[in-house]
This record gives structure tokens, C-alpha cells and sequence, in this order.
């Protein structure tokens, strides 16, 4: 699944390479994401997430990508939260790449790519992330992407039954 990097507004075509991917990873990014019901696993489960997904995208506030390594789906990049207001303008930026595609470069790059259609085609001025604290791959996907840290949310995600604090992230857009 190497070769070059790309991202484009996610399909209902999308469900099932989406579902394998999630169901094959989904203990890996246990972790990282709280629980998720059976039926997330699953191309219908899928299909249901994409439709809200693109409903979201038509009111304007979330941009919901996929990534591809060629012409296959390897994963996800969202910009959620997108707040266009001229006083605002920022949006919330997360990913994941399937397993089988990572370590090599492909989220730094649809990072990289997500930032241009948050500055082009959605006019933002802020991308912001979090990470959790252990999360370094992320972290380092994010800086070399440019954004910076600049504060702790604690006890915001409650994954695996536990409170979890979150490392937050920031970077001007057009800088």
C-alpha cells in the first residue's frame, strides 16, 4: 500500500473497505477511540456513519475525507466541528490509517493535505487537534504538520472505562 497520498470526500461506496479495516484494527485503536456498538464494524454500520457523515458536510459543519493510497481507501481524515463565522473560522482535525498502512508516511501527508482544503475550499483560519498523552505517532504526525501544543484537557474522553486527559493542539492556517 505504498505510493502516493490522496484524499477526497468520503462515498457510500466507502462503507466496506472502511468496515475492514475498522473490524481488522479495531483492537489496535481501542486505545485511542471509545467503544464503538457491534453494527460500527459492519459496511451497513458504515454506510449509516457516511450518511450522517454527508449530511453533516451539506449543513456545513464537518468535512468528512477518506485517505488513498492509490485508488485504494486506507483511511480517514475529518476536519468535525467547523465553525465558519468570520470571528471564528476554525475546525477540528482527526485521522486514522488502517494498520496495514501505517509507517509510511501516508498520515502526515493527509494531514498535510486536509490543512489545504481547510485553508482553500473551507476558509478557516485554525485547525486544532487533540491527542491522547501516549499517543506519539500522533503527536508527531501533527508536528510535523506544523501545529503546536498548547494545553491539557483533562478528563475529557472516557476510553475503556476510564477518564482520559488529552493533549491539545493548534495551528494557524495560511502561515
Amino acid at each position: 500500500m505504498t505510493g502516493s497520498t490522496r484524499i477526497r470526500l468520503i462515498e457510500p461506496a466507502d462503507a466496506a473497505a472502511i468496515a475492514a479495516h475498522r473490524a481488522r484494527d479495531a483492537e489496535a485503536f481501542r486505545r485511542w477511540e471509545p467503544a464503538q456498538p457491534d453494527g460500527f464494524f459492519t459496511a451497513q454500520g458504515q454506510e449509516e456513519r457516511i450518511g450522517r457523515l454527508l449530511a453533516g458536510h451539506r449543513a456545513g459543519s464537518v468535512w468528512p475525507g477518506v485517505v488513498l493510497a492509490g485508488d485504494q481507501v486506507i483511511g480517514q481524515v475529518t476536519v468535525g466541528g467547523i465553525l465558519p463565522q468570520p470571528h471564528l473560522r476554525r475546525g477540528s482535525l482527526g485521522y486514522w490509517i488502517a494498520g496495514t498502512a501505517q509507517n509510511q508516511g501516508h498520515a502526515g501527508r493527509a494531514v498535510a493535505l486536509a490543512l489545504g482544503v481547510m485553508t482553500g475550499e473551507l476558509g478557516l483560519h485554525r485547525a486544532e487537534a487533540s491527542t491522547q498523552l501516549e499517543n506519539l505517532p500522533s503527536q508527531r504526525v501533527l508536528r510535523r504538520n506544523g501545529f503546536s501544543p498548547y494545553g491539557v484537557a483533562h478528563s475529557s474522553i472516557l476510553l475503556d472505562g476510564s477518564w482520559r486527559d488529552a493533549l491539545l493542539w493548534e495551528r494557524l492556517l495560511g502561515d
